[in-house]
């Protein structure tokens, strides 16, 4: 018996190996090739102007960002993602070790797998550059602490009687961490807060010292925000509470468009499971609510223990999926704002697997080696698209004669390969003394300024501000003064779709003594043009540019 238990364990631990190790490499080799989006390019302005806080996020993304280009010296969408490959592996193990403490091997071995081979979980968490990256590793470590804090077992279906421990002071230090990471971290300590509010043993909570010196290492640790946004008139938090303020009128068509959005980035065949673990899962929690057979117990009986756990679970979930879902109802959210609360609920999922696995482990087997296989070339055919060009047309790589114009593609006029803007630069002699002879760079959207600067490495390091007409220049409101440049010589750099805009030229050609195009640099992709970077000498700033704050 004892052998066969060690086989099985080492099984396990191959099994998990793998997923660990192979997630690693597939999200590696994304993170290699995909050019930089819009929002990693902008958060790598972040780790140039280091700071307790920034506009519309905390600071931790600065450092996992940076992590990479500091460690090496270079800057490319690899090095910008090493800090996000290596954080969603973290997160992996603690999501692992959470579903390993709350139910079984086997439970938790197929919540990995579940969350390995979901795609959005693959690219928001664990390969773009991006502030969830450091949200879920501590959102993922507080999971896995709270559990072991709240969810003490004996041997065999006993339990032990819940007594707060130190551990609550560490919780409270790693919700301050994801706090740090992104604002989401706020909810996830309201999700404890709640659970122990409802939870007649876990009550004990706010009696106990050990909560109260957390609270206070809690304040002590988000205080670079606190300290930033007093020093900035609060701006990030009336920045992102207006973001959940209704300024039209509510469309619940809307409500259900999000919610199958985020299905369709989950991938359906995790999606709708998903959804209906958790909503299962949630009507038999309430429905025992209400029939007094959960919330005021000792959880002196086992399943009444186990109910306990989906609760917890429940509290972590629910008021991001529903609460980003019905805020969708009057604005448009980014699917993937309510993703931390699916990546909760994942862990009821992979419970619920052992279920279908030991009624049939070859429908289980087919479900998820299948989803994987779909989603793996999913994922690699869009990336060849982007790198290549295959359904491009004209072009040098296309299939099937090719299918949509660059002009009218996103992944070639939004995703823009800073190899070939850098090349561009080094080998243009008049972009080279432009370069020497201007005392800054603008460009007319915040997020074309992390392009730029990581384009530029190391052939420039010129400042780079952003003008924009709209006065949205977020963070880099914050990075300059609106008179520092007065008299100073620029280049504007900006992309083709910006050059037919008269009203950005007349305002720009208004604060410049001369304003006039230089050069451009092609964008090529299989073989084609499919976008241009203009440049232009812009000499004598003759007045401040207008901004909305940072004055």
């Amino acid at each position: 018996m004892q052998v066969a238990q060690k086989r099985l364990a080492k099984k396990t631990n191959q099994i998990v190996l793998y997923l660990l190790v192979g997630g690693l490499v597939f999200r590696s080799f994304i993170a290699f090739w995909l050019y930089p989006s819009f929002d990693e390019a902008y958060y790598y302005i972040y780790s140039l102007h280091l700071d307790w806080s920034y506009f519309d996020h905390p600071f931790l993304v600065a450092f996992s960002t940076g992590l990479g280009p500091w460690l090496t010296g270079n800057v490319s969408q690899f090095t910008i993602r090493f800090g996000a490959l290596i954080l969603h592996t973290g997160s992996l193990v603690f999501l692992y070790l959470t579903s390993l403490k709350l139910f079984s091997a086997k439970a938790a071995t197929l919540t990995l797998a579940i969350a390995t081979i979901t795609p959005i979980y693959i690219l928001a968490f664990g390969t773009l550059a991006l502030p969830d990256n450091p949200l879920m590793f501590f959102w993922s470590a507080s999971l896995y602490c709270a559990v072991c804090e709240f969810f003490k077992q004996d041997e065999g279906l006993a339990f032990v009687k819940y007594v707060p421990s130190y551990r609550l002071t560490i919780i409270s230090v790693l919700v301050g961490l994801a706090c740090l990471s992104k604002y989401h971290g706020f909810i996830l300590g309201f999700g404890l807060v709640g659970f122990c509010l409802t939870s007649k043993q876990h009550r004990s909570v706010f009696r106990s010292p050990w909560t109260w010196l957390g609270a206070g290492l809690f304040l002590l640790t988000i205080s670079p925000i606190l300290f930033w946004n007093i020093q900035h008139d609060w701006v990030s938090f009336r920045f992102q509470s207006e973001r959940a303020v209704p300024k039209v009128g509510y469309n619940f068509l809307n409500v259900l468009l999000v919610c199958l959005v985020g299905i369709g980035y989950l991938f359906p065949t995790i999606g709708f499971p998903l959804w209906r673990v958790t909503l299962t899962t949630t009507i038999n929690q309430v429905t025992q609510l209400f029939s007094q057979k959960l919330i005021d117990t000792d959880c002196k009986e086992y399943k009444e223990y186990q109910n306990l756990k989906k609760v917890f679970i429940l509290w972590l979930s629910l008021p991001l999926i529903f609460g980003f879902n019905l805020i969708g109802g009057y604005r448009q959210i980014l699917p993937a704002w309510s993703m931390p609360g699916f990546w909760g609920a994942t862990l009821l999922l992979g419970q619920q697997a052992v279920i279908w696995y030991n009624r049939s482990q070859y429908s289980v087997r087919r479900w998820l080696i299948g989803t994987g296989i779909v989603v793996s070339a999913i994922l690699l055919f869009v990336l060849l698209h982007i790198t290549t060009g295959i359904l491009q047309k004209p072009g040098n790589f296309t299939i099937l004669g090719g299918l949509v114009a660059p002009q009218n593609d996103p992944s070639s006029t939004e995703l823009i390969d800073i190899q070939q803007i850098r090349r561009g630069f080094a080998e243009s002699s008049v972009l080279r003394d432009a370069l020497k002879n201007s005392s800054f760079i603008f460009t007319n959207r915040y997020y074309y300024g992390g392009l730029i600067a990581m384009a530029l490495h190391p052939i420039s390091n010129l400042p780079i501000t952003c003008f924009d007409i709209g006065y949205d220049i977020r963070g880099f409101a914050f990075w300059s003064k609106p008179n520092q440049w007065l008299g100073k010589d620029a280049l504007y750099i900006t992309t083709e779709a910006f050059t037919t805009r008269k009203d950005l030229m007349t305002s720009y050609k208004s604060h410049f003594n001369n304003f006039n195009e230089i050069a451009k640099v092609p964008i090529k992709r299989g073989g084609v043009v499919v976008n241009n970077i203009y440049i232009y000498q812009a000499n004598n700033l003759l007045k401040s540019y207008p901004r909305a704050y940072g004055i």
